[in-house]
């Protein structure tokens, strides 16, 4: 079934390509020039080429032909095909007929056929010729009645029976106008044929627009002819052809750079018409898709076939030509020039299929320098390919400055080449600065500046160059000749290459800058704090030496939370919102500059439980400063409809440490407030106690206020849901 479906689409391809080329052929005839020829040779005096607009007529009549058999249906275009091999087939007897009759004339020979050994041999020949064309035309219609196509055998049946040679003359003209007759009754048959599947193709095109529109009927075409492919396959058949007449007419060899002549030359000849052009675009485009293709597997193997990147199939090198070409007028210049400009043209489209090959491979290097990948295969086909883009350019822009003679167009055009280098350049540098980090299994400081640096400088460049492109684009529109085409390139130029280069790269200087002045708002965490809190970043997983607070209470690398509001402004655990601030929340302050309350003391019942820290805890100033507790708080009276269910009783555990609100474990948390405050607080949220006073602590508040005094700020919402906990 699968062979099946490949020989169908073949055939969908292959038999709409003639079409194709009769309006390349059309295309190029000129029909004045030609009657002009006519005129000044010995054809004027024939009456077919006499009437000049009966054949411009037909000239029209053409281009509606090849849009028919371009847009007919598969299995009517191979019933046609079918029809036509069976005509050239009867043609073919003819002419064997023909060719008999006029060998058994030449001869002059008209006894019995054994006789004469020669006349026997061009008898069998030409029975077994027009025996095969008989077989042929009944297997191509399909039908059993072999004599329909048996009219050509009339002569050999004459010459059997020894009719006399003039007489088989007229017996081969009457089989050939019996011939005739079958075609034209076929035809007479079949005339409304091509009216009925113009009327049912109108009224399905009707139907598909009413219910789907114009665009789905565009992109129905498209699918079912199979547009690409078919420009591909008509502009290959045409550079095929070309390079077969040159080596078919030249006996002598051809050096080097005859042939880099030849195959410009050879291009040059095949795109001097839109088709042809069409097919030199799909077939650039089908190249750098083989191209990228092959990058692919050679970087990742099969794995590459998994995740396809609609930006890496070719068109914009496609696009990219068809654009150059059009703005240059390519099609309308001569040979010479159109190489001239091709070897350019196609420069550029290299140029940007090596570009694309480094947007493939810069991610997926990166990844494997940052990886702990130790497979040397992997690291061996990266660096390779990066090397092979780091020289190849490079080369590339030597090569056409030695061609051509340096000037400001030359070095924008040379300059993609050395910017794609440069580019490469810099991510070799940064995978070596990755495999650097891995060697010394700690990160290295600044590594992400480091990384825009790299980036910026070469994000720079490309903008220069594509601003220089724009000035030297409107002084040529201003000061040289002006075109709508060129106008519209400069604008599109303008806006995708520079205004939108621009505004990205300003927004990312504005989100590294914002990123920063966030990260100078957060207080940085004491030692006494890092040694409480006993956790590692929850972005690298690494241990931390250094850390911010942020005001929802969390401690983080200072570098990795710069990163992360590279991407969004969110704390990374509990997702609110981290917004610059003047001053930091009492939540994130330091332990020290915090006042306080004296906590209160712990029950029997608890220190039974629990035996004490014997480190110290942050739950009194003896915790914090070693020095002596002061007066406890005093104990509530319980409260049955609010009874704690932790054995230890309130106020016992340590209180929660700073900056430790939203991820506490079991030992940080602190007394329920509804134990400290008493029934008539009891719908009050769950609150976190206050971090250690620094050194003498203040006088202890009145009664019944003792717990709530020391709360001095509110509490975030990650800090109440833990402690409630």
């Amino acid at each position: 079934m699968a062979l099946k479906e490949k020989l169908e689409a073949v055939l969908n391809v292959g038999l709409r390509v003639p079409s194709i080329m009769l309006l390349d052929v059309l295309y190029r005839w000129d029909v004045s020039s030609f009657f002009q020829k006519i005129q000044r040779s010995s054809l004027s005096n024939n009456p077919l080429f006499q009437y000049k607009y009966l054949a411009l007529y037909l000239h029209y009549v053409g281009y509606i032909l090849s849009l028919v058999l371009l847009t007919l249906p598969r299995q009517h275009l191979v019933q046609l095909y079918l029809y036509v091999l069976t005509a050239l087939l009867l043609f073919a007897g003819h002419q064997v007929s023909r060719d008999y009759v006029r060998s058994e004339l030449d001869s002059g020979y008209e006894g019995p056929l054994y006789l004469e050994p020669l006349s026997m041999n061009r008898f069998t020949t030409a029975l077994i010729g027009q025996l095969v064309v008989c077989t042929l035309c009944s297997c191509v219609m399909q039908t059993k009645q072999i004599w329909l196509f048996s009219a050509h055998l009339l002569p050999l049946v004459a010459r059997l029976c020894l009719v006399p040679l003039e007489t088989i003359v007229f017996i081969n003209r009457f089989a050939m106008i019996f011939t005739g007759l079958e075609v034209l009754y076929f035809l007479a048959s079949n005339l409304l044929v091509p009216y009925n599947l113009a009327k049912t193709a109108y009224r399905e095109l009707v139907q598909v627009v009413e219910v789907y529109g114009l665009l789905a009927l565009g992109m129905s075409l498209w699918n079912q002819l199979v547009l690409p492919v078919l420009f591909m396959c008509f502009w290959l058949v045409l550079f095929a052809l070309q390079i077969y007449t040159y080596f078919s007419t030249r006996d002598q060899p051809t050096s080097r750079e005859r042939l880099l002549f030849l195959f410009l030359t050879s291009i040059a000849e095949c795109c001097s018409t839109p088709y042809s052009l069409l097919g030199l675009v799909f077939t650039v485009s089908f190249v750098a898709l083989g191209v990228l293709t092959l990058c692919k597997f050679y970087l990742q193997g099969y794995r590459a076939f998994m995740n396809d990147n609609t930006m890496h199939r070719g068109m914009t090198e496609g696009i990219t030509l068809l654009i150059l070409a059009v703005q240059t007028g390519l099609i309308e210049l001569q040979v010479i020039h159109r190489a001239f400009l091709l070897s350019i043209i196609l420069f550029i489209v290299v140029a940007s299929i090596l570009q694309s090959m480094l947007e493939i491979a810069d991610p997926i290097v990166l990844a494997l320098g940052a990886s702990r990948d130790k497979s040397l295969w992997k690291h061996f086909r990266a660096v390779s390919l990066c090397l092979f883009l780091l020289i190849f350019p490079a080369y590339m822009a030597y090569m056409i400055c030695q061609f051509f003679h340096m000037d400001f167009w030359l070095l924008i055009i040379i300059s993609s080449s050395i910017l794609t280098s440069l580019q490469v350049l810099g991510t070799l540098l940064i995978y070596v600065l990755f495999m650097v980090e891995e060697f010394r299994k700690e990160p290295v400081e600044n590594m992400d500046d480091v990384i825009y640096y790299v980036n910026g400088t070469y994000r720079l460049l490309e903008f220069l160059v594509a601003l220089c492109v724009v000035a030297y684009g409107v002084s040529e529109t201003l000061f040289g000749e002006w075109t709508v085409m060129g106008s519209t390139i400069i604008f599109i130029h303008s806006y995708y290459n520079v205004w939108l280069r621009a505004q990205l790269g300003w927004q990312s200087f504005l989100l590294r800058r914002d990123a920063v002045n966030k990260i100078k708002s957060m207080p940085t965490a004491t030692c006494q704090q890092l040694q409480q809190h006993n956790d590692i970043c929850a972005i690298c997983y690494q241990d931390m030496r250094s850390a911010v607070i942020t005001p929802c209470g969390h401690f983080f690398h200072a570098g990795c939370l710069k990163k992360w509001l590279y991407v969004q402004e969110t704390c990374p655990l509990c997702h609110s919102q981290l917004k610059s601030q003047s001053q930091p929340t009492p939540t994130a302050m330091p332990a020290q500059e915090v006042p306080q309350p004296p906590p209160p003391p712990a029950n029997q019942n608890q220190a039974e439980a629990e035996p004490a820290d014997p480190e110290g805890s942050v739950d009194g100033c003896e915790g914090a400063a070693g020095e002596p507790e002061t007066e406890p708080c005093p104990e509530l009276p319980d409260h049955p409809e609010e009874e704690d269910t932790d054995p230890s009783g309130p106020c016992a555990e340590p209180g929660l440490n700073d900056g430790q609100s939203g991820e506490g474990s079991e030992e940080g948390q602190g007394p329920s407030l509804l134990e400290c405050q008493g029934a008539s607080r009891n719908s009050q949220p769950l609150l976190p106690p206050p971090p250690a006073c620094p050194g003498d602590c203040p006088a202890p508040p009145p009664a019944g206020e003792e717990c709530v005094a020391s709360l001095s700020t509110e509490v975030t919402g990650p800090a109440q849901q833990h402690v409630g906990q």
